[in-house]
């Protein structure tokens, strides 16, 4: 999954903000160091505590051929624990709920799925089987 981000110059910096979420922006000496920093600005954006209620915006594929932006991968663990939490919230389910729909006897088990996860593949199967919704396809 790849958010974009708009560059300005103002000498001797670079900087950059997300098109697709306010608040997230960088900075850099280069283009190459304000490209890194914007990927690690946007894992942390990301990167929500388990409890958050917050659901971002998914990339948008207007921004793909904009003046002057870049884009920025979002680290799939990352990515897999955001797109569960906002899939779980957009059905109005808790933690808990989710977990019995996915089978997962440990809360604890489903929480770590919503923060930093690296799901096997039998896990990410079971996901989108619970919540065919699941956008799978913007983890990878």
């Amino acid at each position: 999954m790849k958010y974009h981000f708009k560059l300005y110059r103002e000498d001797p910096l670079y900087w950059a903000e997300c098109l697709e979420l306010g608040g997230c922006l960088t900075q850099g000496t280069s283009l190459a160091e304000v490209q890194a920093n914007a990927e690690e600005a946007l894992n942390l954006y990301l990167d929500e505590p388990e409890d958050s209620k917050v659901q971002f915006p998914l990339p948008n594929k207007a921004y793909e051929n904009k003046k002057n932006a870049f884009t920025a991968e979002v680290n799939p663990q990352i990515a897999f624990a955001m797109l569960l939490r906002q899939t779980r919230l957009s059905q109005g389910m808790t933690q808990k709920m989710a977990a019995k729909k996915l089978g997962i006897d440990s809360l604890y088990s489903y929480q770590r799925l919503e923060h930093r996860a690296n799901p096997t593949l039998k896990t990410i199967m079971r996901v989108k089987h619970a919540f065919p919704e699941f956008p799978v396809e913007n983890v990878l």
